[in-house]
């Protein structure tokens, strides 16, 4: 793909008018060759970065997998594919990841991709079942490469390397240093790029309140917080899936509309989890630390630390999801009567709260509708907003974001009329076919 190309679809579909400083930075040096070490914060847009000479390096679909790009999670592999699928033109692309389809997965590397965007183990497994050729790669991504260590992908890593004779390039991101890189990798000519000052930048964004608890159980409190920020997206961190799912259960019980996402979730709970509050449907978003890094969020107004983070890193990680690119954010650090802030957490202001505030518990503008067909029964974005506008008095100001998976779809659409919308289209056909259509409480 030509630059100006991939510049115009950054404009038009992701709403990219200019690159930053880094993403400038890669572009540009990745002319000169060699392999490229990416240090960069979270919420920097090192996807975006690598992805401009990834589509430039490429010569179209030719029949073999040309890239391979890795990354150590489901969530961020499903958010590289979005930016790539919506800025490659004439490419194939396949995504793979665990708890994805696998027969789905084996269908559609059967028509070979010129890019594979996976996470360690599927990959390996894909090559291991011989679903996947990848000595024709000349270009690799290790995405959070630091994290997939962390996580112990190293030998899946080594193996998958090792069915890569021709690989010519390697394109290495990290929110943090790293202290020794693998004899796996044979880097060829490395140049790194450190944008970890950049950290300072987006603390300057950030503004950090303190908000105490009268007691260890910090309910309460953090439901009068809530109370406080109510109408903003906020999300919620807790260091353990036990408390996530108490604090949900809590928050509910007074009536506070709130989304919960933890590792021990099925795929399909923690990807609806992730679309209602995309799209509107819910404003608060009470997680474990899973959510710190790849999910695709944007406009995060507000981050609570429930439970105060483990280490320096988990802290940074956690307030990356708010104040992204040039945006500012709040960070609230709930604590309890006995805790002390650890010295990497700096205090702007301690936050008083207003105990007669309710405004957490007020409904959001939009709700969802789940529809169980998707990309793999031929449903298309454009077929669902077709069937809405036909069939319901929605107007096309009034369908929202629409998260299009393998064999469901999630519709935003006006809250108000919700109800009245299910009842006009739950027993129609959408292109010939009787589809499940339910509202997502």
């Amino acid at each position: 793909m030509k630059e100006s190309e991939i510049l115009q679809r950054l404009r038009d579909r992701i709403g990219i008018e200019q690159l930053n400083e880094m993403q400038e930075t890669v572009n540009r040096r990745s002319q000169e060759g060699g392999d490229i070490v990416l240090l960069s914060p979270t919420g920097t847009g090192k996807t975006v970065a690598y992805l401009m000479p990834v589509l430039k390096a490429l010569k179209g679909d030719n029949g073999t997998v040309q890239c391979a790009i890795i990354a150590p999670s489901r969530e961020l592999v499903q958010q590289i594919d979005g930016v790539a699928r919506a800025i490659a033109t004439g490419l194939k692309i396949t995504c793979c990841y665990g708890g994805h389809n696998m027969a789905d997965e084996k269908n559609s590397l059967s028509a070979t991709p010129a890019i594979i965007i996976s996470t360690p183990g599927r990959l390996l497994d894909h090559i291991n079942r011989g679903n996947v050729d990848v000595a024709t790669v000349r270009l690799l991504v290790l995405d959070e490469f630091d994290k997939s260590l962390e996580l112990g992908f190293h030998d899946e890593m080594s193996k998958i390397v090792k069915r890569m004779p021709r690989l010519a390039r390697r394109i290495l991101t990290s929110a943090t240093m790293i202290a020794e890189m693998p004899d796996f990798l044979r880097l060829n000519r490395p140049v790194e790029l450190n944008f970890l000052d950049q950290k300072q930048l987006l603390d300057l964004r950030l503004k950090v309140w303190q908000v105490a608890s009268p007691s260890k159980d910090k309910l309460e409190t953090l439901l009068q917080l809530l109370n406080n920020i109510a109408g903003e997206r906020t999300i919620v961190f807790a260091n353990y899936r036990e408390s996530v799912e108490r604090i949900c259960d809590f928050l509910l019980s007074h009536n506070v509309p709130v989304g919960m996402y933890h590792g021990g979730l099925e795929q399909i709970d923690r990807e609806k989890a992730v679309a209602l509050f995309n799209n509107g449907s819910c404003r608060i978003l009470v997680t474990t630390d899973l959510a710190a890094r790849g999910l695709d969020i944007d406009d995060v107004q507000n981050i609570v630390h429930y439970h105060l983070p483990t280490s320096a890193e988990v802290y940074t990680h956690r307030n990356g999801r708010t104040a992204r690119v040039d945006a500012t954010g709040n960070v609230y650090v709930i604590t309890g009567p006995e805790e002390k802030l650890p010295d990497y957490i700096r205090i702007d202001e301690e936050r008083q709260l207003d105990d007669s505030a309710t405004t957490a518990t007020t409904a959001p503008d939009m709700a969802s509708l789940y529809f169980n067909a998707g990309k793999k029964e031929k449903i298309s974005r454009g077929d669902i907003v077709g069937f809405l506008l036909k069939n319901s008095n929605l107007s096309a100001s009034e369908i929202g974001v629409i998260d299009l998976h393998d064999h469901y779809a999630i519709v935003a659409i006006a809250a108000s009329k919700a109800n009245a919308v299910l009842q006009q289209i739950a027993t129609l056909k959408i292109k010939n076919k009787r589809l499940k259509i339910t509202l997502i409480k």
